[in-house]
């Protein structure tokens, strides 16, 4: 177990809202390793007295960590000003860890080779390195990061991070396929009509825009976060929870993934950007009217895409993967929308609705659909909705994921051929995008949506298939 956490970009906002409220969290419920150490680094040239108030702030607005916590979190801090490009500072900031560490890379993406290349010469024997989303740009980006960091740590401690594994309704998925019976036969094309994966956000840029109008909503949640999930819906059962069987069925989903072709990405994709509206009452300008945004570059804020996968289980089904911002409502959650009822029996007043089993993403909820006979009509049906509240999650997505980096355990985070094979299967997305294949439309702010859908015709085929 690893007993010093050191953070690069220690006073950015990844930090301050997520990292530092895990660690307060599972410091409370008794899980972090003793003696613990916190480093943090980054460009501001701030005492460490300024450094522990900055993150009390940060901890007094997104922890829910009691004063005591609050307390003995902060005592454990320690700063050090250093640029990440800057070998060897970065050499001298670390040179008093003692023992291996883990170094976890907060920073914007351009900054992760020059960082990885001071580390390969500043960190102790036994050292991990965590490296946050977005994992490259590109194939090619992804692979070149891939190379450098080979060349400078075994791939056994790296980690490359997707918070949405260390989610526990994710987690949920394997419990709920591979210890249930009922569920694994359905699990099937001869069963499920289509799958959706839907990440619905009604936050707007909220001062993400030198990130996000960089990215879109492409390669910020669909070429991570819910192919990710698309895995852990699409994989085979592994031979066991062990962190290889599990990565590798991962990796055989998305190699079974088609390429769409530039026609197909015409018909099965949709791309759009918020115009002005109004959220919750709130008024809301147009994304190209955000600060900080350019125009120009045409970066949608809704995406959806529809990908089938070439194998025997789901041949034929269409996966929906869709995610936009500004939007009506949130909504987040995995449906799996089953086949209608082969018997016509109570088909005389209409089609009978098909089952449907939601996954909720933001909520501890299973939610499954049936049909039932009208009380007072027998041969009627009336749609009935059975819905669970479960535990809910006790370790942050975040506090989950460092936990596992401490302990080097990798069942939570992505592989190197995984974070490529997913560039695979968007790349040519956004090739027939930049070619203009796919047009940019543009929804109201806190609307359901853009006004057009993913080619219904395309939609229709696919479902009937």
């Amino acid at each position: 177990m690893i007993h010093t956490l050191v953070i690069f970009g220690a006073t950015g906002d990844l930090t301050g809202r997520y990292l530092m409220p895990a660690l307060a969290r599972v410091l409370d419920m008794g899980r972090l390793p003793q003696p613990f150490r916190i480093l943090g680094l980054s460009y501001q040239d701030w005492t460490e007295e300024q450094f522990r108030e900055h993150t009390a702030e940060q901890l007094e607005r997104y922890s829910d960590a009691d004063e005591d916590v609050r307390a003995r979190l902060l005592r454990s801090l320690a700063y050090r000003c250093a640029d990440v490009a800057d070998r060897q500072a970065v050499i001298a900031a670390v040179r008093d860890c003692e023992g291996p560490v883990a170094a976890y890379l907060a920073l914007p993406s351009a900054l992760f080779a020059p960082a990885i290349e001071a580390l390969s010469q500043a960190l102790p024997s036994g050292s991990r390195v965590v490296v946050e989303k977005p994992f490259g740009d590109s194939l090619e980006s992804a692979r070149a990061l891939n190379r450098l960091l080979h060349r400078s740590f075994p791939e056994d401690a790296v980690f490359r991070i997707d918070h949405f594994l260390g989610m526990q309704p994710v987690q949920h998925v394997l419990g709920l396929r591979f210890a249930n019976r009922l569920f694994e036969p359905l699990w099937h094309r001869d069963h499920v009509d289509r799958v959706e994966v839907v990440w619905d956000e009604t936050l707007a840029l909220e001062g993400r825009a030198s990130y996000y109008d960089r990215a879109g909503a492409l390669r910020d949640m669909i070429q991570n976060h819910l192919l990710q999930l698309l895995c852990m819906v699409a994989m085979e059962p592994p031979a066991s929870l062990d962190e290889h069987d599990q990565r590798d069925r991962k990796v055989e989903v998305l190699r079974a993934v088609r390429r769409l072709s530039a026609d197909e990405a015409a018909r099965r994709t949709v791309r759009a950007r918020y115009g002005p509206g109004r959220i919750g009452g709130r008024a809301v300008p147009a994304y190209t009217e955000e600060p900080g945004v350019d125009p120009a570059r045409a970066t949608e804020t809704f995406a959806e895409v529809v990908l089938s996968l070439d194998n025997r289980r789901w041949a034929g089904v269409p996966f929906f993967l869709r995610s936009g911002k500004a939007l009506g409502r949130d909504r987040r959650e995995v449906v799996l929308h089953f086949k209608p009822s082969s018997y016509p029996t109570f088909d005389r007043n209409g089609p009978v609705e098909p089952n449907r089993l939601h996954l909720p993403l933001d909520t501890d909820r299973l939610v499954l659909h049936l049909n039932l006979n009208e009380t007072n009509a027998p041969c009627d049906v009336r749609p009935i909705v059975l819905d669970t509240d479960l535990a809910p999650q006790q370790i942050p997505a975040y506090g989950r994921l460092l936990l596992d980096v401490l302990a080097g355990d990798h069942s939570h985070s992505v592989r190197d051929d995984e974070a490529e094979e997913s560039w695979r299967i968007v790349e040519p997305i956004l090739s027939a995008w930049e070619e203009g294949r796919s047009p940019l439309h543009e929804y109201p702010a806190g609307s359901a949506g853009p006004s057009v859908s993913a080619a219904p015709d395309e939609r229709d085929r696919l479902s009937a298939a």
